[in-house]
């Protein structure tokens, strides 16, 4: 063994395994030897090549080299003299297996990101002593920002790769020096001058090939643009492909503050608001390109741009993130593996295919760095010559050639088939014959008795007619008929193949009729249209819900936003349980404070109701989840919404007016109270939202405190009641979150819209009627402060646990039943109302209620609960009723609520065959009177 090696092998004594693994090292890389015995002949101490680098450690090491540096040639040997060594030390720790491929990568961009900076700082104080310093028409000082993108942005640069920057600057104006220039003149002599001190060969290298082709206009444009110029180039002219490069864009240089602000600014380019799967096909269009130039120049050997390379898994990875980044931060990172991780995570991804992807990555990554190590060259092609090979097997620890071919085999071929998954080819089935038929019947060829037939054989053989119709309606929308070409074509593909799908529905005519009603609402999107083209899951789910109920059909076209949630039955027909709703619901909603973002929170509220009602009806469709746990994750649902809403409402009223306080200097509380169905956890779809508002400020005309202006605390109070409503019930472009009925107040409609919780206690026990005490009967706290709620909570008990008249009382509830039935009923001779018929869902309540008001002052277990259900239980327990009639009445109730809830979702009303329910309606009678004996 040469002197040299064990010279090395000496001064890495403080690592063994790395100073054992020297030899092999330079066997894999005719670089690392010649850099190696470069630093031995000076004799240059090799302590840190032991360790990994803490972080700011390159950036300080760089910026000393260039400290007292005056002249251009001497920042120039300075810079690749470093990087030499610190290129020898990072191929040394990898090649040693010392590091993992992360700090390989992040190692090799933290060197250039710290080459640059320092070039970019040595250029611009040379030009402000020149020209002085660049500065808007006020004055203010205009500021360098260089963006990295691609494998540098994304802190994954390899180990021979070029960088790719856009130069850019804050704003426009004009150097104060003698020798002024304007700030384009400056900034292109600044971008100009740092490339060259980087990528100029000299006799001792380069230090990073620099690419500036990703700037507005690649080579037409100007070296350095304004952010102005920037943010009104990718409005107006950015390229599909130029959102692909923009989620790599990272500031690596200059004022990275202002480059965060930039891509702030930005973002709406790159991340669509709402999901954007027309970003499939433009990256489809990419990798098309990218293939058609492989196969032009023979590069199937490329680990990169080859069939199952680096570049697909790439492709994989960003076309989530293109999808979905605009709604869901965790897609926004720079980098691919955090990003790989979360789509497994997320199960965007089968967390099983995520790994695996993550292992390819790894060793496709790996090989490429053992490549480009062996002499320091920008390739990607697996070597030819036999040195080469032999030293690539040194560096993958490979036993002979075939075996690593067999490998590398192995993983492109499944990177391949997962990106094909993803990437399935854009074949427009012309020649199918549901295309044909399609298109037959679009064109107005086939129409008829004719037309009738073919549908009749393609398997709508109860109601072709009815098919055709919906054709019909369908080609005469004003949207469709006003579609490019190329997206007509999209339209037709999507049609043959819902034509195929639907004949697996157990009723093909009514699953494609409904579910052109939902095409028809999104006829003018795009975006949607594609998705429910690419997705085979989606297609299917959606005619599997179309078929099974109307109410859902109508749901789904107003909100065309729930379609995503059909691209996965794992989470589609599983809602999530109460806790996982309030986490994922904070979580969408953390980066948003109104009142800057009170329109994007607004539709957030009423996408997630809608994402998250879409699930809850999915499951009960295909009878997944029973009836009651329906109403549970529906009253759930709106528990989390309404809270959310109050967050987002004080937050609103915070930042205009301050908060309200107490005479004791705390925050004044506010809590909602839910009556009805949702205060007795039975919410259905489309269910009102019955609320009340209490406050605990004990000083009213005192002025809030802490905001830009004051207002009286009552004032505040009342503001904010009014904007939780909105926050709610406002309709937007998303809709409504959920109708707020809020006549249950105390003196209804002429009350406060929001009331102190001891004029509430005061009103209930001196001034409430008895259908006031029924209702309270069913309701909770939900939301807001929760002492208010125990408060309210024992005012409730006290009230409902009063001693009562037993005569008076049921006069009263007998009085009440008897007026809403001759109001609402609508039994005749031929239906009878299942709600407010006699011997229906109210009667049961009724006397659920009655029974809890009579009996309640004998049995605190007994208003312990907010739901029919388990009232009857308490009920039960405490005598008030027998064990056989408790069952009858849970019995009965669930029956007519099962058969409403159905009702419901076939957009039907509650009226029911005049015999239906014969033995329940006989035994609320009877029970009715008995025990109330009317």
């Amino acid at each position: 063994m040469a002197e040299w090696v064990d010279a090395v092998r000496a001064r890495l004594a403080d690592a063994p395994d790395i100073a054992a693994a020297v030899p092999r090292a330079i066997a894999a890389s005719r670089f690392l030897d010649a850099a190696l015995q470069a630093l031995t002949a000076a004799d240059d101490a090799l302590g840190d090549f032991t360790r990994a680098y803490a972080d700011g450690e390159t950036r300080r090491r760089v910026d000393a080299v260039l400290e007292g540096v005056d002249t251009p040639d001497s920042a120039m040997a300075a810079l690749r003299r470093l990087r030499r060594r610190q290129m020898a030390r990072i191929a040394l720790r990898d090649l040693s297996g010392a590091a993992p491929l992360d700090e390989t990568l992040h190692d090799l961009s933290d060197l250039a990101d710290a080459c640059v900076a320092a070039a970019l700082g040595f250029v611009e104080r040379r030009l402000q002593a020149r020209h002085g310093v660049p500065r808007t028409a006020d004055g203010v000082p205009i500021r360098p920002v260089v963006l990295g993108m691609g494998k540098l942005g994304g802190r994954e640069l390899n180990f021979s790769s070029d960088i790719d920057l856009i130069f850019c600057h804050t704003d426009s104006g004009e150097t104060d020096g003698a020798r002024a220039l304007s700030s384009d003149e400056y900034f292109a002599k600044l971008a100009q001058e740092t490339t060259r001190l980087l990528l100029a060969q000299t006799a001792d290298g380069f230090v990073f090939r620099v690419d500036t082709m990703l700037r507005p206009f690649g080579s037409a444009g100007a070296l350095s643009a304004s952010f102005p110029a920037l943010e009104d180039y990718y409005q107006v002219h950015g390229r599909e492909w130029e959102r692909y490069a923009m989620i790599k864009a990272r500031p690596v240089a200059g004022d990275l503050a202002a480059g965060e602000r930039l891509l702030t600014l930005l973002r709406p380019f790159v991340y669509r608001r709402y999901l954007d799967y027309n970003a499939i096909g433009a990256l489809r269009g990419l990798k098309r390109l990218i293939e058609d130039e492989v196969a032009r120049k023979g590069l199937d050997d490329n680990i990169k741009l080859g069939a199952g390379g680096i570049r697909e898994i790439e492709f994989i990875v960003q076309s989530f993130q293109l999808v979905r980044g605009g709604a869901e931060e965790p897609l926004r990172d720079h980098r691919l593996r955090p990003v790989l991780r979360y789509l497994g995570e997320q199960g965007y991804l089968d967390a099983g295919t995520a790994s695996r992807l993550d292992e390819a990555y790894v060793f496709l990554r790996r090989v490429e760095n053992a490549i480009q190590m062996y002499a320091d060259q920008q390739t990607h092609a697996l070597p030819e010559h036999e040195a080469a090979r032999e030293a690539l097997l040194c560096a993958m620890g490979s036993r002979d050639w075939a075996t690593l071919q067999s490998r590398l085999n192995e993983v492109r071929a499944y990177v391949r088939e997962q990106f094909m998954l993803v990437f399935a080819a854009d074949e427009d089935d012309e020649g199918s014959a549901s295309h044909k038929l399609v298109a037959a019947l679009w064109s107005g060829t086939l129409t008829g008795d004719a037309a009738l037939e073919a549908l009749y054989s393609a398997g709508f053989r109860a109601r072709p007619q009815a098919v055709l119709a919906g054709i019909e309606a369908l080609r005469t929308v004003r949207l469709v008929r006003a579609m490019r070409e190329a997206t007509a074509r999209r339209l037709l593909q999507l049609l043959a193949r819902l034509v195929d799908e639907s004949a697996a529905q157990a009723d093909p005519e009514t699953a494609l009729v409904r579910t052109l009603r939902v095409i028809e609402a999104i006829a003018g999107r795009s975006n949607y249209l594609t998705l429910l083209r690419e997705s085979d899951a989606a297609r299917t789910a959606l005619l599997r819900l179309c078929r099974a109920s109307p109410w859902l059909t109508d749901f789904i076209a107003r909100s065309p936003i729930v379609l995503d949630s059909l691209l996965d039955a794992r989470t589609l027909y599983a809602p999530p349980d109460r806790d996982e709703l309030v986490d994922e619901l904070q979580r969408r909603a953390a980066p948003l404070q109104p009142p800057a973002d009170t329109e994007q929170a607004m539709n957030l509220l009423r996408h997630y109701q809608r994402e998250m009602t879409l699930r809850v009806a999915a499951a009960d469709l295909v009878e997944a989840l029973p009836l009651v746990q329906v109403s549970d994750r529906l009253t759930w649902l709106a528990e989390v919404i309404v809270a959310q809403a109050l967050r987002f409402a004080w937050t609103e009223m915070q930042a205009q007016y301050g908060e309200p306080r107490r005479t004791d200097g705390a925050c004044t509380g506010f809590a909602v109270i839910a009556y009805g169905k949702f205060g007795g956890i039975e919410l259905g779809y489309g269910s009102d939202l019955d609320l009340v508002f209490l406050h605990d400020c004990d000083q009213l005309d005192a002025d809030s405190v802490g905001g830009t202006r004051s207002i009286d605390n009552g004032t505040w109070m009342a503001r904010l009641a009014q904007r939780l409503i909105n926050w709610l019930a406002t309709q937007t472009p998303a809709g409504r979150a959920y109708e707020v009925d809020m006549e249950l107040r105390p003196n209804g409609r002429s009350g406060l819209l929001v009331s102190s919780v001891d004029s509430f206690g005061a009103y209930q026990q001196e001034d409430a009627w008895t259908w006031e005490h029924q209702a309270l009967t069913r309701a909770r706290w939900v939301a807001g402060d929760e002492r208010i709620g125990r408060h309210f909570g024992q005012i409730r008990r006290e009230v409902l646990m009063r001693a009562r008249d037993g005569d008076r009382l049921r006069e009263d509830i007998v009085g009440m039943r008897r007026r809403m039935r001759g109001e609402l009923d609508k039994s005749n001779d031929a239906c009878w109302d299942i709600k407010q018929g006699e011997g229906g869902l109210i009667d049961i309540e009724f006397i659920t209620q009655y029974l809890v008001l009579r009996d309640a002052h004998r049995n605190e277990a007994i208003v312990s609960f907010s739901d029919n259900w388990r009232q009857l239980d308490a009920l039960a327990r405490a005598g008030s009723i027998a064990v056989a009639d408790r069952d009858a009445l849970i019995d009965s109730y669930r029956r007519y609520r099962a058969w409403a809830h159905e009702r419901s979702l076939q957009q039907a009303d509650g009226l029911a065959p005049a015999g239906a329910f014969a033995e329940p309606r006989a035994c609320v009678r009877q029970l009715w009177q008995t025990i109330l004996g009317d």
